[in-house]
């Protein structure tokens, strides 16, 4: 990627010894967030997202919506859980409208549609990873596909794609991809639990290789087995979306945390260049001790950067957004990414303090409603 030389406080990188450059692409970054599901996120203990069993399938719409809207429709209540939680699409939301970032929904297989604008790739939602079945090989095929033909699309809007992820149970699936692709990540993936369950997760998956009759890096040659063995719709898509970007000259951030690993892993398998690629994450993520994300990072390649914002939500004086600073939730939605973008585009104006306060204030809405 290339860089004008700026540096900004609240932005660094977490793998180089060197603070975080700009890209000269700043100027006009676009957002895409691709909602999607899989049925490993109904096992008991895998994800905090929804308030119960039923409601995990309108977690990705919901987030849809949000931003779209400042609130949900296809749900009653607000995406705050009864005891203040909000869905972190509320920093999403609060750093696209800083900075005047466009951005647009790809739905990649969730249950439910959300009632907002969306692009649709015309993928199922994924299967319990368990099975050892999670995505049909021909819709992994069609998803990489499309996202790649899409991706060269967008790369003629903007010359950086920030792309972002609603899936409940995501990094258990990618646990499974990265572990099949022979990288590994075991008890390595985050958690949008205060708790990760590792343990859980790592027998979740290793049910699913045992049912797929395969081993660590069985599929190490072959994404797309690993995932239609492990893995969810949202992985192909994403991926596809990265390299039809990144193979016409445009830059991508992959917002998220470890879920974006699996990313670059499938890339990197797929003999892609990683050139153009890099992820965006929180400070949250980046140093969270229950995780690793720069471990799994180095078990794949050191031609992507990894950078990392700094939002202060420790500071904040609402408990509910507090808790991403102790280990709730952390990332989701493009959080993390869009927030770094914001800065970027904003070039000095923005500041993570800045962004918490107006964070703030969408969190008291919210609280209001």
């Amino acid at each position: 990627m290339q860089y004008d030389g700026l540096d900004f406080p609240d932005l660094r990188s977490i793998n180089q010894d060197q603070s975080f450059k700009v890209p000269l692409s700043a100027n006009n970054p676009l957002f895409a967030l691709v909602i999607s599901y899989t049925n490993t996120s109904l096992i008991p203990g895998i994800t905090a997202a929804g308030q119960n069993k039923a409601l995990i399938k309108y977690t990705p719409p919901a987030d849809a919506e949000f931003l779209n809207y400042g609130h949900c429709e296809c749900l009653d209540a607000i995406p705050v859980t009864p005891d203040g939680m909000p869905t972190p699409a509320i920093i999403t939301k609060t750093a696209l409208d800083l900075s005047n970032i466009p951005f647009l929904v790809l739905n990649a297989g969730s249950v439910i549609s959300p009632q907002a604008p969306y692009v649709s790739f015309d993928m199922n939602p994924g299967n319990d990873i368990r099975t050892g079945n999670a995505v049909d090989e021909s819709c992994v095929k069609k998803g990489l596909r499309y996202g790649e033909a899409f991706g060269r699309e967008l790369a003629k809007l903007s010359k950086t794609i920030i792309i972002g992820e609603s899936i409940p149970g995501g990094t258990t699936t990618a646990l499974g991809v990265l572990v099949a692709l022979g990288i590994d990540a075991w008890s390595k993936v985050s958690s949008s639990l205060t708790k990760n369950p590792h343990t859980l997760k790592n027998m979740v998956v290793k049910e699913g290789m045992a049912k797929a009759g395969i081993l660590l890096g069985s599929f190490e040659n072959d994404p797309v087995k690993a995932i239609a063995a492990v893995g969810d719709p949202m992985i192909p898509v994403v991926a596809g979306l990265a390299c039809g970007i990144s193979s016409s000259g445009s830059n991508v951030m992959l917002a998220g945390g470890t879920q974006m690993t699996a990313i670059v892993a499938v890339i990197s398998a797929l003999k892609r260049s990683l050139g153009n690629i890099c992820i965006g994450t929180t400070c949250y993520v980046a140093n969270d001790p229950h995780s690793d994300i720069q471990g799994i990072a180095d078990g794949i390649s050191s031609d992507f950067p990894i950078y990392a914002v700094d939002l202060h939500l420790e500071d904040s004086e609402r408990p509910g957004l507090k808790a991403f600073a102790n280990g709730f939730v952390k990332d989701g939605a493009g959080a993390g990414g869009v927030s770094i973008l914001a800065i970027l585009k904003r070039r000095g104006s923005l500041t993570g303090i800045s962004i918490l306060r107006s964070i703030e204030e969408e969190y008291d809405k919210l609280i209001q409603k």
